[in-house]
């Protein structure tokens, strides 16, 4: 249980399931992670789904409080529950009320709403990845040249074709950066 907790949290860094990898890649961590430590596939798919469905069991399985077995069985009711036609429209209409309307309407089946919900989140957090690829990439650049003289030394004759940092640019940069400010404040980010 210990390993499988481990696993989980290094690979996907507490986010939810709904972010996670697709399962074929769960599998062949989880046979990686049976190589390396050998613990079975089966008792870390068992972990694994207690993690995923019972995660207030893991505690008290790890403490010994509770037997894997036993929890395992919670976290099995807990899937089946969650499965269901009717509490995974709930939880449609608490993630997107638009795809749980279409699908009330019959515009769209449930299993298809949900795979339009699955590719929003992959889109959203490609987005997102991309988003802070890009920041990362150019503002710790921009404010590594703070106080040098780089600015003085800008030419722009030597400026890559369409590259040019002109009085426009340099607006639109400090109008980026000041709403970059206001988001970071918003957000209450570091």
């Amino acid at each position: 249980m210990i390993t499988v907790k481990a696993r989980s949290v290094s690979e996907h860094g507490g986010r939810s399931d709904s972010e996670q990898s697709p399962r074929s890649e769960t599998e062949q961590t989880a046979r990686s992670l049976g190589e390396a430590t050998g613990i079975s596939l089966a008792l870390i798919g068992r972990a694994s789904t207690v993690l995923r469905h019972a995660p207030d069991l893991v505690d008290p399985v790890i403490n010994g409080a509770m037997g894997l077995d036993e929890a395992y069985d919670v976290a099995r009711e807990n899937k089946a529950k969650a499965n269901s036609a009717e509490v995974q429209l709930t939880r449609l209409r608490e993630e997107d009320p638009q795809l749980a309307d279409r699908v009330t309407e019959g515009d769209l089946s449930l299993q298809g709403a949900w795979a339009e919900r699955r590719a929003r989140v992959e889109e959203e957090k490609r987005q997102r990845r991309v988003a802070t690829q890009l920041l990362c990439e150019t503002l710790p650049s921009l404010a590594q040249v703070r106080g040098t003289r780089t600015f003085a030394l800008y030419d722009p004759d030597l400026a890559p074709p369409g590259r040019a940092v002109t009085r426009e640019v340099i607006e639109h940069a400090a109008s980026a950066l000041a709403e970059a400010a206001s988001v970071w404040v918003e957000r209450d980010l570091p």
